[in-house]
């Protein structure tokens, strides 16, 4: 599996699945379906719902 890159369309933060978000409580390799659902963009606080999965 390829890990992705999820973008914020808020305010343009990426969530890199290989990288994770460790300091956000998301550990590296955590894939997109498995961030919870009530997390929140670190960034803008903008819903989970409000990310898009992005080419890089």
């Amino acid at each position: 599996m390829n890990p992705k890159t999820w973008m914020c369309v808020i305010c343009g933060w990426l969530y890199d699945e290989a990288a994770g978000a460790p300091d956000h409580g998301i550990a590296p390799g955590t894939p997109w379906e498995q961030v919870p659902a009530d997390w929140c963009c670190p960034e803008c606080g903008a819903h989970k719902l409000d990310f898009e999965m992005v080419q890089i």
